[in-house]
């Protein structure tokens, strides 16, 4: 199971933005020079919930300031880009960090409205745009006088310039936060990012991933590729004991889950408009939700907290699973840059030494 880092930043204020940008980036750098095998950025509008805001042009800059480490976007929400746009950019990245870029793609957010409010964009046209948008990056990267009509995009490209510096394009990858999306993937064979669920429902994903790609005719080498380059997420918090790593880390969790919720719960209230599903924080359930709906809410379900042991055997539970990678989020909520680097730093020194260990035993 590889390891990689997932950039999401959070600003409470205006004021802190400059400053968790430029933690950020010393992160980055960090993780690099720890031999970590992926830096992912995420795409979220207007609410300091991810400061850098604009993963493309972070990319840009990650892709100079770093050496070996993947950069990959977990996710770019495609329906607030133009996919001409977007696949000159990747075709950018892709010769400044010499091929080291995964183009994340998804529909854009499932839980805040103001993203496309902001862009002009019906929440509703979402996934049609993200499929649209696909199939015109990968005709645009590989096809000369491409010409596109469809229901949001008419083109005509003569040539995309530069040339993609990975043949014949960019990795590409989808997101897919429910179990049909992820089920349309392994009908195609590809592999697909998972965000946070519980162990269980990860389980069950991952053995019904499975073996729909092989009721779709795909052999077991295709399979076992395919699930080696699947990732899923959780948030992280690593100290020296597990006391301190609860005293520390679930407050930050707390805060981090909050400050998510505080703009989306602000336009409800101001607007009336809410994309929040049941058991969404900040809106009242109708009705108890599903386990998979809130996950990503629980301390127990999203943050893998405690000491180098302690954090060694969880991940060993979740590498028993079958995945082929994890989405780890270092800095949770409001920690101060020295705070994560300090979890980074134990997490690459001793918690996954202990894992291959465990793993090779």
């Amino acid at each position: 199971m590889k390891f990689s880092n997932f950039l999401f930043p959070q600003a409470d204020t205006p004021e802190e933005d400059g400053k968790v940008i430029d933690d950020t980036m010393a992160e980055a750098i960090l993780c690099d020079q720890m031999g970590m095998e992926v830096l992912w950025l995420a795409e979220h509008h207007f609410d300091g919930n991810c400061a850098y805001v604009d993963p493309v042009s972070f990319a840009a800059a990650l892709a100079v300031a770093t050496k070996q480490i993947k950069i990959g976007f977990a996710v770019a929400q495609m329906s607030l880009h133009h996919p001409i746009r977007m696949a000159e950019q990747m075709a950018m990245i892709d010769h400044l960090s010499k091929g080291r870029l995964i183009v994340g793609l998804g529909r854009g957010t499932a839980h805040n409205i103001y993203d496309y409010r902001g862009y002009g964009i019906a929440p509703e046209e979402a996934q049609e745009r993200l499929l649209e948008s696909e199939e015109i990056m990968i005709k645009s990267w590989t096809t000369e006088n491409y010409e596109h009509k469809g229901k949001f995009w008419n083109l005509w490209v003569p040539k995309l310039r530069p040339e993609c510096y990975t043949k014949p394009h960019p990795y590409l990858i989808r997101a897919c936060s429910g179990e049909a999306s992820m089920l349309g993937m392994a009908r195609e064979g590809r592999p697909f990012m998972m965000n946070v669920q519980t162990d269980e429902v990860t389980k069950h994903r991952m053995d019904l991933y499975r073996k729909t790609m092989s009721e779709s005719g795909f052999d077991d080498a295709h399979i076992a590729n395919a699930v080696d380059e699947t990732w899923v997420w959780r948030n992280i918090f690593v100290a020296d004991t597990d006391a301190e790593a609860e005293r520390i880390g679930i407050p930050l969790f707390e805060a981090q889950r909050e400050q998510r919720a505080k703009m989306r719960t602000r336009i409800l209230a101001e607007r009336g408009e809410s994309m929040a599903k049941l058991g969404e924080t900040g809106v009242a359930p109708a009705a108890p939700a599903a386990p998979e709906t809130v996950a990503r809410n629980v301390v127990e379900h999203s943050l893998i907290c405690g000491s180098p042991s302690t954090v060694a055997e969880r991940l060993a539970k979740i590498n028993d699973i079958g995945v082929g990678g994890i989405i780890l989020q270092f800095r949770v909520g409001p920690a101060p840059y020295e705070v994560t680097e300090n979890s980074i730093r134990l997490f690459m020194e001793k918690v996954a030494p202990e894992f291959e260990a465990r793993i090779a035993a």
